[in-house]
């Protein structure tokens, strides 16, 4: 029986692809648990139209996070912190920080999308990369300052 996968699937593929499984697979077990639907001309269709429009969606998405990289790419953020003995800082400069100075400046960004490649323990400057779209990659300067 041809079916069509409505989510990602470990065993059979991704959502939207066509795939054939045994009967009685596909009956008593895929399409109760919503995993796919029957394969109908119709419904391939319907998939196929699905897949061009997510595809211009994808397209769209990547394009407006392009234009935020060359943006982000200019924008430096400084982040003044608290130093002890040889300017060591208590904790570390975090992720969150760093998404709230570029709130301050305008841009709103998820701090889960911040990666920092070292913890910042020490006054200087550093490089933090945002993750905006999955082929999209930022880079921003952090500058670590005295309070």
């Amino acid at each position: 029986m041809k079916v069509i996968l409505r989510q990602d699937y470990e065993p059979l593929g991704r959502a939207g692809d066509v795939v054939e499984v045994k009967d009685g697979y596909a009956r008593n077990f895929l399409i109760p648990k919503k995993i796919v639907y029957p394969a109908t001309p119709g419904s391939i269709k319907a998939v196929e139209e699905e897949k061009r429009r997510m595809q211009a969606k994808l397209q769209r998405e990547k394009k407006s996070a392009e234009l935020l990289a060359t943006e982000l790419e200019k924008v430096s953020v400084t982040i003044p912190v608290t130093v002890g003995e040889e300017d060591r800082i208590h904790g570390t400069v975090t992720t969150e920080m760093i998404a709230n100075a570029l709130l301050e400046k305008g841009y709103e960004i998820d701090r889960r999308k911040i990666e920092i490649e070292e913890q910042i323990k020490t006054l200087g400057i550093y490089n933090a990369k945002i993750k905006l779209h999955p082929e999209v990659v930022a880079t921003i300067k952090v500058w670590v300052v005295k309070e």
